[in-house]
């Protein structure tokens, strides 16, 4: 049996988004880098907040509270998973009066908080940050905003009538790698970009995990793909265009893990005799059972003894026990999008299941010179002195340092009520989402998708 340290999956794994964690618990060893920059944040009032689900976004994003108790402290919490409230209430210091079993029962409570941290499911985004908007509650809504274009809008329309700040949580933009070749094409570095080529490789098993088995193995309950893994992406290649964008054409399809491509001797689930698992690359015994990686969605118990048998039984009933090519899933295993702004920059975004690695692959191609990188380090070479540097990711942390880095300047920004403090407010978060209900329309009805901000 194979148990992973987290020094283990940091060096596996890289910077990866998701990482294969235990239990909720790892997300509390993930090393901090940046410690004194954060310290010295120019916080002028603590902000209080209630986190809207204690999985693990809303662990991660708490955490800086545990840190940084002087700039967010973490008054309330909505969470339907007995063990996962308890926890989260108890690390936090939770009063008994602000513990909730779902969202709506933190509104029927008089405001008591300056902002919620809403890491709900994608499709339960809407509604908490409706009401806590009508309420005078500041935001942090993790991504994407909401499955449907229109709520996307409602929600922007009613932080900008209500004057109140809606941070997404487009945390790529936070991390010192992004920021650096920001920084470097706005300062003209390589001249003007002309094309940009984009891979986000999710990764076999992370596929498996996530879209095929986990919670958005269907698109219709949830969300598309291009949003619930990739709009960090198309928020990206936005950000480092800053043009608007006049066409996206796009294509993909779930073409591997299907019913007809089961091997023979397979069975509907993994630990019911199936003939292959043992030498199945998605064998869910192997994954979460003999590797322990992915089990955070699980609740594993406090007590180690008893983890394996509380793991076997999760596998026997629920959606993580299944075959991958037995299951009720639909989100595409392959999807490129092609992206055309007003300044004729294109981008070519291409994200894949089937692939050994993750961490981002990305070209930048201006008139001066050309950028390279996969989130670890970028190269940029000069055309005029052919002279090429590379630059190196120093932080390990979530995200390239842009977990934090996002709950930060989203504290500042609450606790001195200016949303200009932030990069990802929902008023420039929506045109990537909006790139992405583009993406899907064109898609399915096979057509160039005139994109309409």
């Amino acid at each position: 049996m194979s148990h992973w340290s987290r020094r283990d999956v940091i060096r596996t794994f890289g910077l990866s988004a998701a990482l294969p964690f235990s239990s909720l618990e790892d997300i509390m060893d993930i090393p901090i880098h940046n410690e004194d920059q954060y310290q010295s944040n120019d916080v002028k009032k603590m902000v209080t907040a209630v986190v809207i689900g204690a999985g693990a976004r809303g662990t991660l994003y708490g955490r800086y509270s545990l840190q940084y108790p002087n700039q967010l402290k973490i008054i309330g919490v909505a969470e339907p998973v007995s063990l996962r409230n308890e926890k989260f209430s108890g690390t936090h210091g939770i009063d008994n009066q602000f513990r909730f079993k779902t969202w709506e029962d933190v509104f029927k409570a008089p405001k008591f908080a300056d902002a919620v941290i809403i890491t709900t499911p994608d499709d339960l985004h809407y509604g908490p940050c409706m009401q806590a908007l009508a309420m005078g509650y500041d935001v942090l809504l993790e991504k994407p905003i909401s499955p449907s274009e229109q709520e996307c809008r409602n929600i922007l329309n009613l932080a900008k009538k209500n004057n109140r700040i809606v941070a997404v949580c487009h945390v790529l933009r936070y991390s010192e790698y992004w920021i650096k070749i920001k920084e470097m094409i706005d300062q003209g570095t390589i001249g003007k970009v002309v094309s940009i080529q984009h891979l986000e490789p999710i990764g076999n098993i992370h596929m498996s995990h996530s879209y095929v088995r986990g919670n958005w193995h269907d698109s219709k309950k949830t969300t598309p793909i291009i949003l619930a893994k990739s709009c960090h992406d198309l928020d990206i290649i936005k950000w480092l265009v800053n043009r608007p964008v006049k066409y996206v054409q796009a294509f993909g399809n779930l073409t591997y893990f299907r019913s007809e491509n089961a091997p023979s001797g397979s069975t509907a689930r993994c630990m019911d005799g199936c003939s292959v698992e043992s030498t199945c690359p998605y064998s869910a015994l192997k994954i979460y059972h003999r590797n322990r990686q992915w089990t955070y969605v699980l609740d594993l118990p406090e007590d180690k003894e008893k983890h394996s048998d509380h793991i076997l039984n999760k596998l026997a009933n629920t959606n993580y026990g299944r075959c991958v090519f037995r299951m009720d899933n639909d989100q595409p295993d392959h999807y490129v999008c092609n992206i055309e702004f007003e300044d004729q920059t294109t981008v070519a975004f291409s994200m894949e299941a089937h692939i050994s690695y993750e961490g981002r692959r990305t070209r930048i191609l201006g008139t001066q010179g050309d950028i390279t990188g996969d989130m670890k380090s970028f190269t940029h070479t000069d055309f005029t002195t052919g002279k090429s540097e590379t630059w190196e990711q120093k932080v390990t942390d979530g995200h390239g340092g842009g977990d934090f880095g996002l709950v930060a300047q989203w504290v500042r920004a609450v606790s001195a009520q200016d949303a200009s403090m932030l990069s990802s407010t929902i008023d420039a978060s929506i045109e990537s989402h909006i790139m992405g209900f583009a993406a899907e329309k064109s898609r399915l009805g096979k057509t160039v998708v005139e994109v309409r901000l």
